[in-house]
This record gives structure tokens, sequence and C-alpha cells, in this order.
């Protein structure tokens, strides 16, 4: 459990510091890929990465009863990172995007080996 422990709260620590800026950086990234159509879709993709972050920290308080949420959060990795591998060899996003989106491969990798590390919560009653 205590692998679980530091694999979660790395997790999420780095995923507040990486996503926090965000909602501080419209002007920058509006700049890089053009303006926003849907400003409301930027703060909202921001607003619930953030939110998983603050969860992965809840998951390395204490592990065990969060054992379901971790394969989630995996899922969730994965499936960003994947679409922005997608989307480059498409030819619709810069190199960096991906790049910058490979640490999500490893902690997914990460959540998955954490999850079999930890044992099930132990139910009241049972």
């Amino acid at each position: 459990m205590i692998f679980a422990k530091w694999v979660f709260t790395i997790a999420g620590a780095f995923g507040v510091i990486v996503i926090a800026p965000l909602f501080f950086l419209e002007d920058v990234m509006a700049r890089s890929g053009g303006p926003f159509n849907h400003p409301e879709t930027y703060y909202g993709f921001a607003g619930a990465v953030l939110a998983w972050q603050f969860v992965y920290l809840v998951i390395g308080r204490n592990p065990a009863p969060y054992r379901p949420i971790m394969l989630l959060g995996a899922l969730g990795k994965v499936i960003y990172a994947t679409a922005t591998w997608v989307l480059l060899a498409e030819g619709r996003i810069p190199l960096s995007v991906p790049v910058i989106s490979s640490p999500d491969i490893l902690f997914a990798t990460l959540f998955v080996i954490a999850w079999f590390k930890t044992r099930p919560a132990e139910q009241p009653g049972a």
C-alpha cells in the first residue's frame, strides 16, 4: 500500500502543478493554436482534469477504499495520451503535445501496478 500512496500522491501533485496554470494561460494557448471558439470547453477540460488530480491526492492518503477508482484513473490517462498520439499521426497537433502527455502513460502503468499491489478494503461487517 505504500507504493500506491507514493504513486498517487506524486501523480496528484504533478498534475496540480501542470494543470492549475492553465487557468491563467488562455491567452498564451490561444496564440499558439488560434483563438478559442468555445472557452467553456477549455475551462471545462482544465477544471475536470484538475478535479481528478485532487482525486489522486485523496487516493494517496488511503488507497485501499479507493482501489476501484485506481483503474478509472489509469483509463483516463491512457485515453488522453493515446488521443494526442493519434492526433499527431493525423497531423492535427505538434509533436510537443504528445510528448508532454507521455508521462500519463507512465502514471497509468504505475496506477495499474498500484491496483495489483493494494489489497481491497475490508467491508464493514464482513
